[in-house]
């Protein structure tokens, strides 16, 4: 499966800039891929002022990535502001070739920023079946839950989108690291650049870390598309011959 990451800088609450950069971004590669990763809130950056910049599953950025989609005939992810019922949710949506549409809304809410008050949790984790892969999509301070990512042998990718600050970037590379070594999956960590409107730094390290530990990305800095693919006959073999999944602790979430 052939990925591309984009890793560029966002334009505070301007879903419409964002819209049009990420555009130029996505139709810039002409090699064909079947999946597109954006980051964690792509079209408004971080923010918690969701009254704001919410849309709604019938709006316009949803409207604008099914099409996308359609015309690069691959699947892309990424997580925006949704208002539902009342609610505002941390929502990653997984938009196949043809438009249909999975979502996942952020289950740990990054208090430090007070997410929790601003946004409601999810309570379901996905994983999508897309051409012979199961892939895991979780949003950012996911990353430091590991029971929640925990590979029960249902999932080939993990994959995080984020807004991972430069501050706490040495967390963000151990932690991609553990996650892929744990659950024997590839893992890949999508980050975006730049400054936010509350001076928070970020310096990208997007990257992909195989079953094994070993970068099949290594963390990038810069505004680029970075074009990847993965090899799932590969991960088999080592998950064969390794067995480390068969191994691990049974549990029950709560």
């Amino acid at each position: 499966m052939k990925i591309a990451l984009i890793q560029t800088h966002l334009i505070w609450e301007n879903a419409l800039e964002n819209r049009s950069h990420l555009a130029q971004k996505i139709t810039g590669f002409m090699e064909g891929v079947d999946l597109i990763v954006l980051p964690e809130m792509f079209s408004t950056g971080f923010t918690m002022h969701p009254k704001n910049v919410a849309e709604t599953m019938q709006g316009e950025t949803i409207a604008w990535l099914q099409h996308l989609a359609k015309a690069k005939d691959c699947a892309i992810t990424g997580s925006l502001v949704i208002e539902e019922e009342g609610n505002y949710y941390n929502r990653l949506v997984f938009v196949f070739p043809d438009g249909t549409i999975q979502k996942y809304d952020k289950r740990h809410l990054f208090s430090l920023a007070n997410e929790q008050k601003e946004f409601t949790a999810g309570s379901e984790r996905l994983v999508v079946d897309y051409k012979g892969w199961k892939i895991c999509p979780l949003i950012c301070y996911d990353l430091r839950f590991p029971v929640y990512s925990r590979n029960n042998g249902d999932y080939d990718v993990l994959i995080y989108v984020a807004n991972w600050p430069n501050a706490r970037a040495n967390a963000w590379n151990s932690l991609l690291k553990a996650r892929a070594i744990e659950n024997m999956s590839y893992t890949i960590g999508i980050n975006r650049i730049g400054k936010d409107e509350n001076d928070n730094a970020y310096s990208g390290d997007s990257q992909i870390v195989d079953c094994l530990g070993n970068f099949t990305l290594e963390p990038q800095q810069g505004d680029e598309v970075f074009i990847v693919e993965l090899d799932k006959k590969n991960q088999d073999r080592n998950r064969k011959k390794f067995g480390f999944l068969n191994d691990a602790d049974a549990f029950e979430l709560r």
